[in-house]
């Protein structure tokens, strides 16, 4: 039986934050990847994750970022004071520590901060993941690619509390929704921007999804 697709209210949720206001971004340049406290295993399958993302939304891979080297980052740790030892990374990261104690306290076990260039579209990602007891029971080929699902977008804050992008497949490794699929799909058409802040462009990925048309 087919999924039901999103409506377009449903649409514009994925990118409403807490607060009610609207704000979408894509990437505005080519996605290049590492990856650190992850054997070279690992690694390859979080880049195979983000180059099919990546394909999906017809979106450029690159081995490096021109003014940043790298532009997603991931970083998997055993617990949150570890990112205090890491050299440089309250550069990357405002506020660290403040972060740090947040996290801690909510017993988070992944975050995600993003930086934006001139029109507003992601200039880079920072991934942190925390292997505590529930996620080393994930196959590390779902982590990466729930990972590179949410940062191929800025979803809003509240867009998977509680569900998934992926959907669990009997006997079988972890797939893409087929509806998230289609958002991407239709959040990388060229004629929309790569920033929006007005609810208005939800319904504008609405008439560009499969199968609403």
């Amino acid at each position: 039986m087919p999924a039901t697709p999103p409506s377009s209210d449903e649409i514009t949720a994925f990118f409403t934050r807490a607060d009610g206001s609207y704000l979408f971004a894509r990437w505005g340049r080519p996605i290049a990847p590492v990856a650190f406290g992850v054997e070279d295993g690992t690694v390859s399958t979080l880049k195979g994750a983000v180059e099919a993302v990546c394909t999906l939304a017809g979106h450029e891979m690159a081995e490096t970022d021109p003014e940043l080297g790298a532009n997603l980052m991931f970083f998997f740790i055993r617990d949150w004071a570890e990112l205090t030892a890491t050299p440089n990374l309250d550069r990357l990261i405002p506020d660290l520590a403040e972060t740090i104690t947040r996290l801690t306290e909510a017993e988070a076990n992944q975050y995600r901060y993003f930086r934006f260039d001139e029109a507003g579209g992601i200039k880079a990602a920072f991934v942190f993941v925390v292997i505590d007891s529930e996620m080393a029971q994930v196959p590390a080929d779902t982590i990466a690619l729930s990972q590179a699902v949410q940062t191929i977008l800025l979803w809003s804050d509240t867009a998977f509390i509680g569900t998934s992008p992926l959907a669990a497949a009997p006997g079988g490794p972890a797939l893409l929704k087929p509806q998230i699929a289609d958002v991407i799909r239709a959040a990388y058409d060229p004629v929309l921007p790569v920033m929006a802040t007005d609810p208005s462009h939800g319904l504008r990925l609405a008439a560009r999804m499969p199968s609403l048309q």
